[in-house]
């Protein structure tokens, strides 16, 4: 059984009180402020961790404006594995940006060997210019990145984004939502990358054009074909449930996703 797990990144524009005007960035900037202060992080974490344990979740991805490399600290490592252990929540990836450089990529490998991430999913500037030390890098943390399909409007085009080579490490972090913002067939997406399909962020959408992401089964992408084919093909890994609505707390329409993906497993 795949391990169904919660994005984190869904409560985006919680600390701006579901009023999200300016777009994702403005959403990541008023997390971190909120999270960055080691003086209430524990309460703020642990009262994160323990909203998505409630939800019937028992795995998590940590996205970066919850914990960022950019300003983690031995103490916030600390409290955030005391969260998770005491929510019995595991975490199946790391998501968001993971840097411009090597340094700021080697950081973000630090913090998510740290708390037990095995999976970076999302995007690094590293990537178009330095794989081979990218790769070099994840193999010394025991990690993999997957990247993850933002703009790509084509199977090929994100195909083309991550390259050739390095194949155990560099691959694959699916997003549904974004082949569904493009009419893109996801389920072909998901069969073209199977080899190198390291997690999978399960997403719905109202319809192409917009990205306004909706309760799993609500929009265009197909889910439930989604879900169908990755056991079909044999993938093992994680299926991450994102929704990151601007105007409203998406909770409701998580546990109606994790139950509608659970019956799809079975």
């Amino acid at each position: 059984m795949n391990t169904l797990s919660f994005m984190s990144a869904n409560y985006v524009a919680r600390q701006l009180d579901y009023h999200m005007t300016e777009g994702w960035m403005q959403g990541d900037s008023a997390t971190q402020a909120y999270f960055r202060p080691i003086e209430t992080y524990a309460e703020r974490f642990d009262a994160l961790m323990a909203e998505i344990a409630g939800l019937g979740f028992s795995a998590v991805d940590i996205w970066l404006a919850h914990l960022h490399y950019a300003w983690v600290t031995d103490e916030h490592i600390r409290i955030a594995r005391e969260a998770l252990a005491r929510h019995n929540l595991t975490v199946v990836s790391t998501a968001g940006w993971f840097g411009n450089d090597r340094g700021e990529f080697e950081q973000a490998c630090q913090l998510s060997q740290a708390i037990g991430a095995p999976v970076l999913g999302g995007n690094c500037a590293l990537l178009a210019h330095d794989r081979a030390w990218m790769a070099e890098t994840l193999r010394r943390y025991g990690l993999k990145f997957g990247y993850e399909n933002h703009p790509e409007k084509s199977i090929q085009e994100m195909t083309d984004k991550v390259g050739e080579g390095e194949d155990d490490v560099l691959g694959f972090c699916v997003d549904t939502g974004w082949f569904g913002t493009y009419s893109v067939d996801a389920v072909a997406a998901l069969r073209a990358v199977q080899p190198r399909l390291f997690h999978v962020h399960l997403k719905d959408v109202t319809g192409p054009g917009a990205h306004k992401t909706c309760r799993l089964g609500a929009g265009v992408v197909p889910v439930v074909d989604c879900v169908r084919a990755l056991v079909e093909m044999g993938y093992t890994g994680a299926i991450s449930i994102e929704h990151e609505p601007e105007e409203y707390n998406p909770n409701e329409d998580c546990v109606a996703s994790l139950a509608l993906v659970r019956q799809a497993l079975a």
